[in-house]
């Protein structure tokens, strides 16, 4: 294959994971109104207190918690803060009362709770908890790459979770996700360097994952629990389960792990500058259920991860924005010395505009008169090629690193240029520069053939995910190194820079 295609999927992104409507079998939801009142619930509640659905829709929560836990969950309520807050409370159930863990998710009109037993004898100290954690952030705050902080990582998650195997992978522009760092148990296969497509984590569950920093699913064979009444009452239609743990999990998803040979999973996100960056994700092969405190310290960490990592890009950013910033003024300033634009851009071997922006070549237009440097195509290529870029009518700046793809000419001269960074300087003259990359020929190691990563049914309306995660690996040719966001900055920076000059030239 010679092109790097998007593998990320419409279908899969438009798939209304929120409002699955049912939930995982680890715990059980209540939704009350704002009298706390309840209102909808998951069928398996009747476990709890005994009685029948039909009996359970409009009671008080009151009936079925302590006096001082319904005092407590009303002051938390007032607070103001509206998702994932946590209380433990007594649930009265026939046979005793039990301490759960409870995640309130307060909306205007109506509140989720979501509980999970708990054992009070496994209930560590704030001490011992914290103790963890300082350990792991400390060695993670140490790291001085993003790969040594990746390794840490999923070393140390792994050795506090028990987890069969944990891996790291960042996603890339298109959102594809490559595997930068694992650790596995010998029978799970090994996933390192290789690359997964973006429609393994479609949009939608992108999405979700900056409002909840895990996910876990305990056992890919769970019973599903309905909720009942099916339309909730307020919105008339399918509750939006966004945040919540408990949420159900698509059966496609489910079927991804069974092709995976794994039971149980957990991710956690990654973030930069409030985008997803990453994912860790945990895998083992039998059923697995972790305690809300280990949840919690698995989304302290990932919060502890993020700070790092983002520390330390925006470091190594800062410091190409500088060396970048000192060029583009060292460019302006020749341009001033020698009053005129070609020679100040081109003729310095000290700094040129092909160090500036990383190009094998350059073309300069000012006023009708042609200059050009290094790599660029021959005569009558370069001609049909300005032609092509002009009809455009370009007023900003203009990139592409996989040019035959959008003009059919490039591709017969790719080693010259598969790239191009097109700078309108003034449109009334028809000045311009254009800078050329060449190729940069790129093997890829899929998990799986990202081409079978959806599978539709002969009739259209169920699909399923692949069944193989074997190597797969394509070559891609005809596309050159990405315009990174600093030098499409620098850039627009530099043609304002050079429309100005050229008007204040005009009016000598």
């Amino acid at each position: 294959m010679t092109d790097k295609k998007n593998y990320d999927s419409d279908f899969c992104g438009s798939l209304p994971l929120h409002h699955i409507n049912s939930i995982q079998d680890y715990g059980y939801l209540l939704i009350v109104d704002n009298n706390l009142n309840i209102i909808q619930l998951s069928e398996n509640v009747t476990q709890l207190t005994g009685k029948k659905l039909e009996e359970l829709i409009n009671s008080p929560l009151a009936d079925f918690i302590r006096e001082e836990d319904l005092l407590k969950m009303e002051g938390l309520i007032q607070t103001g803060i509206a998702k994932r807050i946590p209380l433990y409370l007594q649930f009265n159930e026939q046979e005793g009362a039990n301490l759960f863990l409870a995640l309130l998710h307060v909306g205007a009109d109506y509140i989720i709770i979501e509980l999970e037993k708990q054992e009070e004898a496994q209930n560590r100290s704030f001490a011992d908890v914290y103790q963890e954690i300082k350990y792991i952030s400390s060695a993670i705050d140490q790291a001085e790459s993003v790969q040594e902080v990746c390794t840490i990582a999923i070393h140390e998650l792994r050795k506090l979770s028990g987890f069969d195997g944990i891996l790291m992978y960042q996603f890339d522009r298109d959102w594809n996700g490559t595997v930068i760092a694992e650790e596995k148990d010998e029978r799970l296969d090994q996933y390192i360097g290789q690359t997964f497509p973006a429609s393994d984590v479609p949009k939608q569950a992108r999405q979700m994952y900056l409002k909840n920093p895990y996910r876990l699913i305990s056992n890919r064979d769970y019973e599903a629990i309905r909720l009942y009444p099916v339309i909730n009452p307020v919105t008339n239609a399918f509750i939006d389960l966004s945040d919540c743990n408990l949420r159900g999990v698509a059966k496609v998803h489910l079927e991804y792990m069974k092709n995976m040979k794994v039971k149980a999973s957990m991710s956690i996100r990654v973030l930069y500058n409030e985008t997803l960056w990453g994912l860790i994700s945990c895998h083992h092969l039998e059923p697995k259920y972790l305690s809300y405190e280990l949840c919690s310290i698995f989304e302290w960490l990932s919060e502890v991860i993020s700070t790092k990592i983002s520390l330390i890009i925006n470091k190594q950013d800062y410091k190409i924005i500088k060396q970048i910033q000192e060029k583009r003024v060292a460019l302006a300033d020749l341009v001033y010395a020698h009053d005129d634009i070609a020679m100040g851009l081109l003729k310095d071997d000290t700094v040129d505009i092909l160090q500036l922006f990383n190009a094998s070549g350059v073309l300069i237009r000012v006023n009708g008169k042609l200059e050009t440097k290094g790599d660029v195509p021959y005569k009558t290529d370069l001609y049909n090629l300005m032609q092509w870029l002009e009809s455009k009518n370009l007023d900003n700046v203009y990139s592409t690193n996989a040019l035959s793809a959008l003009y059919e000419d490039a591709a017969g001269y790719p080693a010259i240029a598969s790239g191009v960074l097109f700078i309108p300087i003034n449109q009334t003259p028809g000045d311009f520069l254009v800078c050329f990359r060449p190729e940069a020929i790129q093997s890829i190691d899929w998990g799986g053939d990202p081409n079978q990563a959806i599978n539709f049914t002969a009739d259209g309306k169920k699909y399923h995910p692949r069944t193989s995660f074997e190597l797969w690996k394509q070559t891609v040719e005809q596309q050159a190194l990405p315009w990174t966001k600093n030098e499409l900055e620098v850039a627009e920076s530099l043609r304002s820079f050079l429309f100005e000059f050229t008007i204040k030239q005009a009016q000598q």
